[in-house]
């Protein structure tokens, strides 16, 4: 049976109906509201690691269960998967990587991203409702995955939720542009709320089967309070569209044919920067891995393998995307972004005193931003580098100041 929840945001009320399904929506979802003049509303995933702090296992259970469903419906290996920015890079990556250890290992994954690459041939499009609304998806550099990227037979594009499904089709219709041959699309999120008439009017325009997949599904409606102190309040969160080239080390924005392997003694490399007088892996506090921006992925690989040591750990991620506190957002802590662009950074409730140690995975090198960052959260900094941009193989490189 069908169930309405209305949550009350300083924004206005938002509404959802929700279907019957095996996943308490309180596991996965909370609420705030955006600082946003377009949507003013936002569903803060509780298990995504992104806006809340979330237990690598808790990630690893999500994206077991996403891949599984799309293996069930019938996915072929000449597939493209997608994570989209910026929230949902880290959960795309998690997925393609559950869905390579299934067996789907002849798949190419990507991500799109906010970034200005030159010299790469690229598919734009737009995510209406973003703060940050252009952002690419480049074509792989190694002749394999560009390959694969122009031949796949399925697409499978995964996002944290989706109300619209309008960025996807955006999308798909570009693709299908370079991709003819295209025959299948996944749609996978943690969370559906897009109407009927949205899916249908997808599923016509590109022509071909549609296969939805998530956790949970409904419909949702928000009424506008439109309260004129806050909907005057503007964060400017587009980058400056210089190059960036020589700041990004992860790989997923020119295509991954393997998941990410860290060194087997990477654990023990850390441990050497944690405090002589530490409290041991079954202290009451955890330890948090912070990722930065579209990076993510390799906090949710740092900290999945200190769970395994016995340590208790929360994998979260700053991000570009401001939004008022209230609801399920306690904490706000603002910075620079640390991609040059001079842009405004978030991480949300963050309480450094509620953990053992801060350790923050960044794929630029270190700058000023970070230098302040981890000298007040006292952080330990891990600097993830490839020997080259077609290995699997990545190092990290651990410093505190």
């Amino acid at each position: 049976m069908q169930k309405t929840l209305t949550v009350k945001l300083a924004t206005g009320q938002l509404h959802l109906d929700v279907k019957p399904g095996e996943v308490p929506l309180k596991r996965l979802l909370g609420f705030a509201a955006r600082v946003s003049s377009k949507r003013k509303f936002l569903l803060v995933s509780k298990v995504l690691g992104k806006h809340y702090p979330v237990t690598p296992r808790m990630m690893s259970w999500s994206y077991r269960g996403l891949a599984r469903a799309v293996l069930k419906v019938g996915v072929s290996s000449a597939s493209v998967w997608i994570g989209m920015a910026e929230t949902a890079t880290g959960l795309g990556y998690g997925v393609f990587e559950a869905a390579y250890c299934e067996g789907v290992q002849e798949a190419l994954f990507l991500q799109t991203t906010r970034y200005h690459i030159a010299n790469n041939e690229r598919l734009e499009f737009e995510e209406a409702h973003s703060h940050a609304t252009d952002f690419f998806l480049y074509y792989p550099q190694e002749p394999i995955a560009k390959k694969k990227f122009l031949e796949a037979q399925d697409l499978v594009l995964i996002d944290d939720e989706i109300s619209t499904g309008k960025t996807f089709l955006r999308l798909i219709k570009a693709y299908q542009n370079v991709n003819p041959n295209l025959q299948n699309v996944f749609i996978v999120s943690l969370v559906n709320f897009a109407h009927s008439e949205d899916r249908l009017a997808l599923e016509d325009q590109v022509n071909i089967p549609v296969h939805w997949i998530s956790f949970r599904q409904g419909t949702l409606r928000f009424e506008d309070t439109h309260n004129e102190l806050l909907d005057n309040i503007t964060i400017n969160v587009s980058g400056n569209g210089e190059c960036k080239k020589h700041l990004l080390a992860w790989p997923g924005r020119l295509g991954m044919l393997t998941p990410i392997t860290l060194p087997k003694n990477v654990v023990d490399e850390v441990r050497i920067y944690f405090d002589k007088n530490a409290l041991t892996q079954h202290d009451a506090k955890p330890i948090l891995v912070l990722g930065t921006g579209e990076c993510n992925a390799p906090a949710y690989l740092l900290g999945r393998l200190l769970e395994v040591e016995g340590y208790q750990v929360k994998v979260q991620s700053t991000t570009r995307s401001p939004i008022h506190q209230g609801n399920d957002i306690e904490l706000i802590c603002e910075f620079k972004d640390n991609y040059d662009d001079g842009i405004p950074n978030f991480i949300y409730n963050l309480d450094p005193s509620h953990y053992q140690h801060i350790i923050i995975c960044h794929e630029t090198p270190l700058n000023e931003v970070l230098l302040e960052r981890l000298k007040e959260w006292a952080a330990i900094s891990a600097r993830i580098e490839f020997k080259s941009p077609n290995t699997p193989h990545a190092k990290l490189y651990f410093s505190r100041s």
